[in-house]
């Protein structure tokens, strides 16, 4: 049986997908697919996933050229999540970073732990 026939959308026709580098493992960003964006996955080799603010179709990296190449696609136990490993090229966070989870909280507040890679006003316009 192929994977899309075995995602459960949520009523939304979404479903959380959670991207992680394939060698270290570390947790890159948290996105959502439809089935749409799972087929252009599965069919380019690249992750492409639904905005739900945008309301549209994005392929990562069309823009910033920090692209996404699939190594493995996991899914959960109840079929309702989705666990996407790549090879990261660039940083998957449109604020700079290799990850969106740059900040960590301590009793202090929010220290930011990562290393800023790239510049996101030089690449993406403001609106």
């Amino acid at each position: 049986m192929k994977l899309i026939e075995q995602v459960k959308f949520d009523k939304n026709g979404l479903v959380p997908v959670i991207i992680q580098d394939f060698k270290t493992l570390q947790v890159l960003m948290v996105a959502y697919m439809n089935k749409e964006s799972l087929e252009t996955t599965l069919k380019t080799g690249r992750t492409c996933f639904w905005s739900r603010s945008r309301r549209k179709l994005w392929i990562k990296g069309e823009t910033s050229g920090h692209i996404q190449k699939v190594k493995d696609i996991l899914i959960d136990c109840d079929n309702d999540t989705l666990l996407i490993k790549v090879e990261q090229i660039g940083g998957a966070c449109h604020m700079g970073y290799r990850t969106c989870f740059y900040r960590k909280y301590d009793k202090d507040g929010f220290t930011v732990v990562e290393k800023k890679l790239f510049d996101p006003e030089k690449i993406y316009k403001k609106t």
